[in-house]
């Protein structure tokens, strides 16, 4: 079955799984969801355009333009790792608990002086998201670099049997969806199921050396390395230059010695936490061949965007914009490094930090005893969490994103430099437009 629907992929080798963004001559797919049947909207998908539609309830089959199968999802999983299997390309896998998006990024930006190459779109990196990405791998792509994401065990192995990586990297390992994974023991599985894939298939681990978790559960995997000791495969120093974006020099084991005399790399990333992940995309880089000059000029030419470690200047203040996602680990650093930057008005909006279980209060009372022990005190609280663990404290708490913001467009703050941190679900957006 899935041969046959190969068969007729190659010949409309677009997906789609939305009404709304039909592309002409594209497989519609009718995922299911709690609140929607996408087999109601199969008959829609073909009037927009459509050449096949990929269903699974029989009663909705009309022609031969209706291609049954069991599940639908499962068929586009299947779909997916089929035509994985035809490829003939490297394929890298990423994930983490902090920073996975921004250094997929950044080595698609770096691979990309090169090679061309296909990288996962914004953060497509569920069951749904991969197999979208691998379908989009045409003839012309020499690389592919597949984001994977996940809330419990067991979800990353079932994304790698569907990518098949041969290269894999885990950024580092935090406390992010604590409730999923049943606390951080169960994080260091569920992200370590990466390198136990990649141990199976005798494929490669590109890894930040000086991460003692990371090097603990890494088991017998051929590793190239990156890090700040002379051994490794990369090693680079941190520069500090007085900005809030990070600058950076990287060399080989080869020529550690003089990394001094090495390129400084002044990029457009804001946060200390950014340098491992600069470090790793140099890395791979440099394993892949791409001309040391090339890497420079790809690091310190990429903007962030979609909100991860992105430096906004308003007509009132500067704004640190990092509120895609939020959780404790992340949060911490990020409040470290704020505390740090050399300015003398500062401000700190932060937003609850989501999916901690029965972690949550225990970890918004840490961060306000960090916000306490590093001095800022002009912070404003946003999210339930908040509310609750910040009762007893000096800060101010909303309970929404739009309380905060009619306090904050009252007391219309100027000349700041304010750091807006929070996870998704809390909508900071609707702060940073009164600031």
């Amino acid at each position: 079955m899935i041969e046959k629907l190969y068969t007729l992929f190659l010949k409309n080798p677009i997906v789609c799984t939305d009404t709304r963004d039909i592309k002409t001559n594209s497989i519609f797919f009718a995922l299911k969801g709690a609140n929607f049947n996408g087999n109601e909207y199969a008959e829609q998908a073909l009037s927009n355009g459509c050449s096949l539609v990929v269903i699974d309830e029989e009663k909705y089959k009309k022609n031969e333009k209706y291609f049954l199968v069991d599940d639908v999802l499962t068929a586009l999983q299947q779909l997916a790792n089929y035509h994985r299997k035809q490829l003939n390309i490297p394929i890298i896998g990423i994930t983490g608990s902090n920073g996975k998006t921004t250094t997929k990024e950044l080595i698609h930006a770096v691979l990309s002086k090169k090679y061309n190459t296909l990288a996962t779109k914004g953060n497509l990196n569920n069951h749904i998201g991969v197999p979208l990405t691998l379908l989009s791998i045409t003839s012309k792509h020499e690389m592919a670099i597949i984001e994977m994401g996940a809330n419990h065990q067991k979800e990353i192995d079932m994304l790698c049997n569907i990518a098949e990586p041969d290269f894999g990297i885990i950024t580092n390992i935090g406390k992010a969806h604590l409730e999923g994974f049943g606390g951080i023991e169960g994080v260091k599985k569920g992200k370590g199921e990466m390198y136990r894939f990649i141990e199976k298939n005798k494929g490669k681990i590109f890894v930040h050396a000086d991460d003692e978790v990371l090097m603990e559960i890494i088991g017998t995997n051929d590793k190239i390395t990156y890090g700040t000791k002379k051994l490794y495969d990369v090693v680079g120093v941190m520069v500090q230059d007085n900005s809030e974006f990070v600058s950076m020099q990287w060399s080989t084991r080869y020529t550690a010695a003089a990394i001094k005399s090495h390129t400084i790399v002044k990029t457009n990333l804001v946060g200390v936490y950014n340098y491992n992940n600069l470090l790793c995309a140099a890395c791979v880089g440099n394993y892949f061949k791409v001309e040391d000059e090339k890497i420079n000029e790809a690091l310190a030419n990429y903007i962030p965007s979609n909100n991860r470690s992105q430096l906004q200047k308003t007509e009132n203040n500067t704004l640190i914009l990092d509120y895609y996602n939020a959780n404790p680990t992340s949060m911490e650093a990020a409040i470290d490094n704020f505390s740090k930057l050399n300015q003398s008005t500062k401000m700190v909006v932060l937003g609850d930090m989501l999916e901690l279980g029965e972690d949550s209060e225990k970890e918004h009372l840490k961060i306000i005893e960090l916000l306490n022990q590093k001095n800022i005190s002009n912070a404003i609280l946003v999210g339930e969490y908040f509310l609750i663990a910040g009762k007893n404290s000096p800060f101010k708490t909303f309970i929404t994103s739009e309380e905060a913001a009619s306090y904050l467009k009252h007391i219309a703050p100027k000349n700041q430099l304010i750091l807006i941190k929070g996870s998704r679900g809390i909508k900071l957006e609707k702060v940073v437009e009164v600031l």
